[in-house]
């Protein structure tokens, strides 16, 4: 067993500059004796690199190495030596990477207060050094996975003030461990879930929130964390309210576009929002609260939003408003497709209906009519005389795609609800929709929504079938553009309706 004096030590921990080694001998035998090194550096690396695997994290639990590690980080933070550090806090990381043993561990060895000073310290500096708290947050990540006990502990000391205050450091690399940790610790606990949704919690999830708005996310525990907050949980509306409070968001004050109702982070949730839904949209059924906070947020965006201009960009568009009405819309979208990914429940048939009741279809009639209508339209419009089609529209797609996204969500509604059928027709929607089923430069996709909508007013509907067949015979529809889709529906000439 090699001795203290035979230790070769780098020139930076020689001599009187590192005190904080009196006295020591004894913790650091252990990590050299498992990695068969001289030197506290080389033994750290040493260690770091074989316990990224299962069988050596196992081994090191039954030598007993974290109760050292936890040692060297204490001595450590408390000196300049910032290098020792992050590397004693990797190997802690490490170790307690799914291997139960070190996980207890580090839990009776009071491994969350030593990391909680490691934090404050490195958190409540001018610049925070975001490499520190990242591996610190890395460790508790992985203790919070043992279990119940282990997350309370994590959560006792850290809610809500140490949460805030690291929930406002603007770093990627520590925001994603800090998301796993309260995901971790939510998740299954609807009580914790609460918490951090009332009042001393929203700061946290706000922080969050706004940090990844400005940097970015490169895992997907922000995303999980959102989910089980706003959709798997009823919290959205107050997660949405809160997140314009108290932000420096330089389009806050921009009246002339009316963004002073809307906030860019507001704008940002709702997109990732959409992101989640659309990517779990078989699995996540969502809340009638959810769903009619959405187009509460659908109906004031688009009280605000600018129709004047033609929208040159897809979402996002840089302008808070139309990115918040975009996103809305996308969400009702996905919302009302519920019933087209598989057998549902009859709560989810109840989220649709329950749109419906509030005027969704209505609303989207209205701003179909007021629309300039598609080029393709337009051209064929100068062309020829068609009656019925609209030229008076007042009002422009402020991006692109606006249009195919609310016929989406028209297409959707009417997929095999009758109601939602015979609604269109009495509001002399069924023309208004034959002129969406074209190409447009402006709507990619238009084309393809336009005939599944159809498609979808027409199934299994007489009436409406008999509706185009009458059109047809007034020439209101004899457009080239429209037979080649395969959309015209045949007239029987002895009784002047349409062909079953």
């Amino acid at each position: 067993m090699m001795s203290w004096n035979k230790l070769i030590f780098p020139k930076e921990m020689v001599g009187e500059s590192l005190p904080e080694f009196n006295g020591l001998e004894g913790v650091l035998q252990p990590l050299l004796s498992a990695s068969n090194s001289s030197s506290l550096k080389e033994a750290l690396e040493i260690l770091i690199k074989v316990s990224r695997t299962a069988a050596a994290r196992a081994e090191l639990a039954l030598r007993n190495i974290l109760p050292t590690v936890l040692k060297l980080v204490e001595s450590f933070h408390q000196t300049s030596s910032r290098e020792y550090l992050v590397n004693s806090l990797k190997l802690l990381r490490n170790l307690c990477a799914g291997e139960v043993a070190n996980q207890n561990a580090f839990f009776e060895q009071n491994g969350v207060e030593v990391v909680l000073s490691v934090l404050r310290s490195a958190a409540l500096l001018s610049n925070p050094d975001s490499g520190v708290i990242r591996v610190s947050l890395q460790v508790l990540a992985n203790v919070s996975l043992a279990g119940e006990d282990h997350q309370q502990a994590i959560w006792l000391k850290f809610f809500p003030n140490e949460f805030s205050v690291l929930a406002r450091v603007r770093s990627q690399e520590t925001n994603d461990p800090l998301c796993m940790i309260l995901y971790t610790c939510c998740d299954r606990r609807p009580g914790l879930v609460a918490e951090l949704c009332r009042d001393m919690g929203l700061p946290i999830v706000v922080g969050i929130i706004r940090t990844v708005a400005s940097v970015g996310f490169g895992e997907d525990w922000f995303k999980l964390l959102l989910s089980r907050l706003c959709l798997e949980d009823i919290h959205f509306p107050l997660v949405f309210s809160k997140s314009c409070e108290g932000s420096s968001s330089e389009n806050s004050g921009n009246t002339d576009s009316g963004d002073d109702l809307f906030l860019s982070e507001q704008a940002f949730l709702l997109r990732i929002i959409s992101e989640i839904l659309n990517e779990r949209i078989e699995e996540i059924q969502v809340s009638s609260e959810f769903a009619l906070c959405v187009l509460g947020i659908f109906k004031r965006s688009v009280r605000v939003v600018d129709f004047a201009s033609r929208g040159m960009s897809s979402l996002p568009t840089g302008c808070t408003s139309i990115d918040v009405m975009g996103y809305s819309l996308i969400i009702l979208r996905d919302i009302c497709a519920r019933e087209g990914v598989g057998d549902l429940k009859n709560d989810s048939l109840d989220v649709v209906d329950m749109l419906l009741s509030h005027e969704l279809i209505d609303i989207l009639l209205s701003l179909l009519r007021d629309l300039d209508p598609p080029a393709i339209i337009r051209k064929v419009l100068k062309e020829g005389d068609n009656q019925g089609l609209n030229l008076s529209a007042s009002k422009l797609c402020p991006y692109k795609g606006f249009r195919r996204d609310m016929i989406a969500v028209i297409g959707n509604c009417a997929y095999r609800r009758k109601h939602v059928q015979d609604e269109i027709r009495q509001k002399n929607g069924i023309l208004l929709l034959l002129q969406q089923c074209v190409t447009d430069d402006d709507n990619p996709y238009l084309r393809e929504w336009g005939i599944w909508s159809l498609r979808n007013l027409l199934e299994g509907h007489a009436e409406n079938q008999q509706a185009v067949a009458d059109l047809e015979l007034q020439g209101s529809v004899d457009m080239p553009e429209l037979s080649r889709l395969g959309l015209r529906v045949e007239v029987d000439q002895k009784t002047r309706r349409a062909k079953n």
